[in-house]
């Protein structure tokens, strides 16, 4: 990881991040971790999780801990996270980033898979925050940043599911920022564009998509995970104090050229 920012609040902070076992997740680890900042994350894969935890110990300040937790199961997820505070302090940070795009047709729709879209994208981020909140005001506030996405400013089809769930937690974070202002509590929304991560890469990431991507940004060349784990460290910080009720979009421009065009 390239040198960048070394942010002073975020030292022995800490910071838990849902879904932090690969792919932007991994990098929210990676980077928080780098800062000093005392991480843990749930995942489900706890071979990926693992090995990233292997990786960065030894090398951080504080190894990142681990431990799996599904998050659509909001009685274990919210004892998770009361462990968590029991064990390590209050959180300070919450990044909730778990979450998953897979697409899917209006015409292929059911309530079960609609329900499982909102569980995967929403439900979590909405009693996360409900469990942080007492702890997160006690210690003197904190940062809570939501994994949006550029999917639902864009209209993308086949995703009807996922884009209804990201456009409302931009709907989350204005209120709760309203909500939690005056226990100096800040919510923001995230919003990654069209980054690569390995799942992509997997799936459907070939020269013909990063040229379509690259046409449609402004800036003329691929994010990576890096680019969105940069941002949240900004709005984790004390730095960035003064922000909370945002959508701050890390897309190298795409929604803006998609709207204008």
């Amino acid at each position: 990881m390239n040198a960048h920012t070394t942010y002073a609040s975020l030292d022995k902070r800490v910071v838990f991040i849902s879904g932090g076992g690969s792919g932007i997740g991994a990098s929210l680890v990676e980077h928080f971790a780098r800062q000093g900042a005392r991480v843990v994350f749930c995942d489900i894969d706890a071979a990926a999780s693992v090995a990233l935890v292997t990786r960065l110990t030894g090398t951080c300040k504080h190894a990142p801990r681990f431990g799996i937790c599904d998050v659509t199961d909001i009685a274990a997820y919210q004892s998770h996270l009361s462990q968590v505070e029991t064990e390590m302090g209050a959180i300070r940070v919450l990044v909730n980033n778990a979450g998953n795009d897979a697409r899917h047709t209006l015409a292929a729709l059911t309530p079960e898979y609609w329900d499982q879209c909102q569980a995967l994208n929403l439900k979590h981020q909405v009693f996360a925050i409900q469990q942080v909140v007492p702890g997160m005001a006690a210690a003197g506030g904190g940062s809570i940043i939501n994994l949006g996405s550029v999917s639902w400013m864009r209209g993308r089809a086949n995703l009807v599911g996922y884009t209804t769930a990201k456009a409302a937690i931009s709907g989350l974070s204005r209120t709760l920022a309203r909500e939690l202002g005056e226990k100096n509590i800040r919510v923001n929304t995230l919003v990654p564009g069209a980054i690569v991560t390995e799942r992509q890469e997997a799936l459907w990431r070939d020269a013909d998509e990063d040229e379509k991507f690259i046409e449609l940004q402004c800036l003329k060349f691929r994010l990576d995970a890096s680019h969105v784990a940069r941002t949240a460290l900004f709005l984790a910080a004390d730095d960035s104090n003064g922000i909370t009720g945002q959508n701050i979009i890390v897309d190298a421009g795409l929604a803006q050229v998609s709207v204008a065009g």
